[in-house]
């Protein structure tokens, strides 16, 4: 390694990101080639925007990669996740990689493998399966059933942030200024919030009471880290009230950001654009998807892990891929998201942002550059929670007696 490579796998190894990169009885691996440089950029577009307009908020962005894995003691696998919910397996083609994080989704295993009941072990199942299968028919049949699988490397947009303006406003005078309603879950969007909370803006947290963000009880640790400090509000959305409230509170929204696929917002009847268009206080829409909202692929369920690697997002050991960090499409996505809204605040305008994470994950993929025995490893670390997270629905009735 010379010059900048050396520089980069330096800064990868102290950020702990590298050793939760490899196989777990061989050595770490370097970063894929434009991954630390992307992410470098990102934060400093971050620093430069929120400096502009608010308080300057200063990340270290490789660190942010091993926050979730330092907090819950996770280890690298190989082609196994860090989480332990993914795998990257071969077919008779290619690498896929298959995501089985939810109940819903280990049961569907039977229907996409032709299988002729529940398997006794579905990880030895899938893997059988899949070794007699073409990539491009596993990946078709499991997206058709909603699985998150991918083929290694299928995506390739290296632009990740497609934008549309949709109106005029001038720029923000300041972020303090600014409510973002934030509908995400799970780790992407929530992250990107957060980035905008430190900047100065407020942050009204939006969950559903039939279906609250995941972490709550999943990784209550990493929820505190991504959530605290937060306003927090719970709606029924089943009911027509529910719908009634979060209409009012979006449409007294700068910034809104949501996680879920576009079907998801829209058998409630609430479109992005229409939206936008309904609202001259709102600045930006912000939409975190796992490809993006377009056809068919705005229908296509993803995780970090297999997002990254539909974007070739992978690490290599010889011939064969490992996964990058521990669901690095997740914390990636959820910086390159908030450098686009910080950047739309403070250029002015009003838009529709779609951050896509395989596009995010493909834009910042190439080759594994290599490291060196001699590089110290450092383990993965957590900046500290600033606190806990606001209770379910602790802030439901005063954030909405001051909305329209």
């Amino acid at each position: 390694m010379v010059g900048s490579d050396t520089d980069v796998v330096a800064a990868w190894a102290a950020s702990g990101a590298m050793a939760l990169t490899g196989r777990p009885d061989g050595p770490p691996l370097g970063p894929p080639a434009r991954l630390v440089p992307g992410l470098r950029d990102a934060a400093d577009a971050i620093a430069a925007d929120s400096a502009g307009i608010g308080r300057p908020v200063a990340l270290d962005p490789l660190a942010l990669l091993g926050e979730r894995a330092a907090l819950r003691g996770l280890r690298r696998s190989g082609d196994v996740s860090c989480g332990g919910n993914a795998r990257l397996l071969r077919t008779t083609d290619d690498w896929v990689a298959v995501s089985l994080a939810r109940s819903d989704d280990i049961d569907l295993v039977p229907a996409w493998l032709e299988l002729p009941g529940p398997p006794a072990d579905p990880w030895a199942a899938v893997a059988s399966g899949l070794s007699t299968l073409d990539a491009e028919t596993a990946v078709e049949r499991g997206r058709l059933l909603g699985l998150p699988v991918a083929r290694l490397g299928e995506v390739r947009d290296d632009s990740p942030v497609p934008v549309q303006r949709v109106g005029e406003s001038g720029p923000c005078a300041s972020t303090e200024s600014v409510t973002v309603v934030d509908l995400s879950a799970l780790w992407a969007g929530p992250l990107c919030a957060s980035v905008l909370q430190l900047a100065g803006a407020r942050v009204v947290k939006v969950e559903s009471l039939a279906r609250p963000d995941g972490l709550r009880r999943g990784d209550p640790a990493l929820f505190d880290l991504l959530n605290a400090g937060k306003h927090n509000v719970c709606m029924d959305l089943r009911e027509p009230s529910g719908l009634s409230d979060l209409r009012r509170l979006l449409a007294a929204a700068d910034v809104v950001i949501e996680s879920s696929r576009p079907r998801a917002l829209e058998q409630w009847g609430i479109r992005a654009a229409e939206v936008l268009a309904g609202s001259p206080r709102l600045r930006v829409w912000l939409s975190i998807t796992g490809y993006g909202r377009s056809d068919p692929e705005r229908n296509w369920v993803a995780f970090g892990d297999d997002a990254a690697v539909a974007g070739g997002l992978v690490a290599w050991d010889g011939d064969a891929p490992c996964f990058c960090a521990d669901a690095v499409a997740d914390p990636a996505t959820g910086l390159v998201a908030a450098a686009a809204c910080l950047s739309a605040l403070r250029g002015g305008g009003r838009w529709l942002i779609d951050v896509a994470m395989a596009r995010v994950a493909a834009s910042l993929s190439g080759p594994t550059i290599p490291s060196s025995d001699a590089v110290a490893c450092a383990p993965p670390r957590s900046r500290p929670a600033r606190g806990p997270a606001r209770p379910l629905g602790v802030d439901t009735v005063p954030v909405l007696s001051t909305v329209d």
